[in-house]
Order: C-alpha cells, then sequence, then structure tokens
C-alpha cells in the first residue's frame, strides 16, 4: 500500500513526515481543527499515524513507526480525538457506571437494543439501491479489510478469562486458522465481487471522517494498553451489534442483485456473531471488571464510543441517499480499479 493523497494542511504534513521522519521536528505548533471527529483532515492523519502499526505503507521510511517526532504529533492528536470521543459518548456512559458488576452485561446489551440513531442495516436491506449498497460496502472496507487486527492488541495486556475469551474470538475472526476463511479476506472477495478495489486502505483518502473515526478509535484504544478495557467494551458493543444487521444488509445486497459471493461475508457473521457477543459481553468484560472493578469506566466508555460512531457515520450516509446523493461516487462495475471519488 502506498501513502493516499494528503485532505489538507495536517494530512500533508503527516505525509512527508512518515516518508522522511527527520522533517517533522522542523515544523511548528500543528493546525488543529475545532472539530476533531468531523475534520476530515486530521482523521486521515491520525489513521495514517495509526497505520504504521498494522500493514504501514511501501513508500514510508522503515522506522517511522517508532519515530519520536511522530509519536509526538500523534499524541497531540489523539488527545483532542479522544476529547471529541468522550464528549459524544459521555450521555449514555452514566447509565453503565452505576450499576453492579453482576448487572453491567445485561444493561449493555439493554443499551445496544435501545441506543439512538438511524438504522442503515434497515434502509439497505429495504429500500437501497445497486450502487448505495456498493458505497455502503466501499465505507466499510476502510475496518474490515484488517478486521479483528484492532483488538489484538489486547491480547497480551489481559489475563485469565479475560484473555482466553479474547483469543477464542479472535481465532474464530482468523478463520479458525484456514487462511481463506480469514473474515478480512472474505470482506475483500466481497469488494471484488461487487466491482469494487479491495486492496488494503484504497479509499481512505476518499471516504468521510465519520468513516475513519470508526477505525480510528479501534486503534486508539489497542494501541494503548491503559484503554485495554476500552477495547473490549468496543468489542462487546461491536459483537453485540452486528448479527441482526449482518442478516439485513445480506437481504439487501441479494435484493439488489449483488448476489451470494457479495453476501457471504455477511452470511458467515449472522450466526458467528450471535455467538461473539456473548463472549465478548460476558466472558470478556464481565471477566474484566470482576478482576478489576476500576475498569467498568472503561469497559463502557468503549461501548458507547463504537455504538456513538457508527450512528454518526450512518446520520450523513442515509441523509445523503435519502437526497439521491452519495458522500463517495462508487466506481463503475465495469472497471474494478477505478477511483472512487468525494460525492460534491
Amino acid at each position: 500500500m502506498l501513502l493516499p493523497r494528503p485532505r489538507g494542511e495536517l494530512s500533508d504534513l503527516v505525509v512527508s513526515g512518515i516518508r522522511d521522519p527527520q522533517s517533522v521536528a522542523e515544523c511548528g505548533a500543528l493546525p488543529l481543527p475545532a472539530d476533531a471527529l468531523n475534520d476530515v483532515d486530521l482523521q486521515l492523519s491520525l489513521w495514517l499515524l495509526y497505520e504504521l502499526h498494522y500493514r504501514s505503507f511501501d513508500d514510508a521510511d522503515p522506522a517511522a513507526d517508532w519515530s519520536p517526532a511522530l509519536l509526538s504529533v500523534r499524541r497531540v492528536l489523539e488527545e483532542a480525538f479522544n476529547d471529541g470521543v468522550e464528549d459524544v459518548s459521555a450521555k449514555h456512559v452514566a447509565p453503565l457506571i452505576d450499576v453492579e458488576p453482576d448487572d453491567f452485561p445485561d444493561r449493555l446489551f439493554e443499551l445496544v437494543e435501545t441506543f439512538p440513531g438511524p438504522s442503515l442495516a434497515e434502509y439497505v436491506q429495504r429500500r437501497a439501491d445497486r450502487d448505495q449498497v456498493r458505497e455502503m460496502l466501499l465505507h466499510r472496507s476502510v475496518y474490515h479489510l484488517k478486521e479483528a487486527d484492532p483488538h489484538s492488541f489486547a491480547i497480551p495486556r489481559l489475563t485469565g478469562a479475560a484473555k482466553a475469551g479474547l483469543v477464542e474470538l479472535q481465532y474464530d475472526e482468523y478463520g479458525d486458522g484456514v487462511a481463506d476463511r480469514v473474515h478480512q479476506d472474505l470482506f475483500a472477495r466481497a469488494l471484488r465481487a461487487a466491482g469494487l478495489d479491495a486492496e488494503y486502505g484504497s479509499y481512505a483518502d476518499v471516504v468521510p471522517a465519520e468513516v475513519l473515526a470508526i477505525s480510528n478509535v479501534m486503534s486508539l484504544y489497542g494501541l494503548h494498553r491503559a484503554r485495554r478495557a476500552a477495547a473490549m467494551g468496543h468489542l462487546a458493543a461491536f459483537e453485540a451489534s452486528s448479527s441482526v444487521p449482518c442478516r439485513r444488509y445480506a437481504a439487501g445486497i441479494r435484493r439488489v442483485g449483488l448476489g451470494d459471493e457479495v453476501a457471504q461475508y455477511f452470511d458467515e457473521h449472522v450466526e458467528a456473531d450471535a455467538v461473539h457477543e456473548q463472549l465478548a459481553v460476558r466472558r470478556i468484560c464481565g471477566a474484566l471488571i470482576a478482576e478489576d472493578p476500576r475498569l467498568q469506566r472503561d469497559v463502557a466508555v468503549g461501548a458507547v464510543a463504537c455504538l456513538a460512531l457508527d450512528a454518526r457515520a450512518a446520520a450523513p450516509l442515509l441523509e445523503a441517499w435519502k437526497h439521491d446523493r452519495h458522500l463517495v461516487l462508487p466506481p463503475t462495475e465495469t472497471a474494478h480499479l477505478d477511483r472512487a471519488v468525494p460525492a460534491s
């Protein structure tokens, strides 16, 4: 993967710094936006810096991931991003904190069921046209082509039942040891079958800020040991809010004629995530809180962040569709490597 094109002054600085970390030391104060969550320049910048710890970039300096200068930049961006996440999550966190640890799993399932926001999956199932479904897949590619990887960073940071539960869940995400069943690769096959580019990170420079934020919050929690409980709370909410939507996505995909090869990824998650949600909520998060009740707040923060950022990404996409617009114009199906572009 090559570094994507910058989307503003901040990401231009970060792209240059990843190619040549020594150049970052010469930069002055960072041009931070007032609204970190909605600023695509900041979100792409943070995504770039996080990706150094995943697959990196073919044109990156080999030592960029541990460059003190780039880590310093990342810390500043993370603080702004985390403040934004805390702000949009705050009112939903309290009900998960003010409960007895034994009641936490049930309260989390209730929150998932009642969390306010539009249902993208229901719209896809019943109303979306073919290109709208393809745009949904394009947006989701930013995370799903590295599915499970952010949460795997927590494995060496857990102990006992929580660690065993996470390993069990992730083993399934990685195909139970069978390469062509790895969920990342199932999604890549779905993209190709839908006439989209399945290269890792290929749409990072065109998707909205809200889509990048979904990926970034997982990396924020996964890459910091101190946020391991938030990472597991995020995982729990992600799994608990997945099974029914995946059934709806699969139905919508077939309704518009994209077929079984595209729907297979979602079919896989209908049953898998029904199991995973119990594992993540009760065995992993329940064990974490039982072991250290002080972690309950961060588990709650991670869970709410997952739900809140997903809702924030769904709202503008649905609004665009209702007015026959796209946030990102999908490429033509006959030319899989056509570049998608942000819709005007």
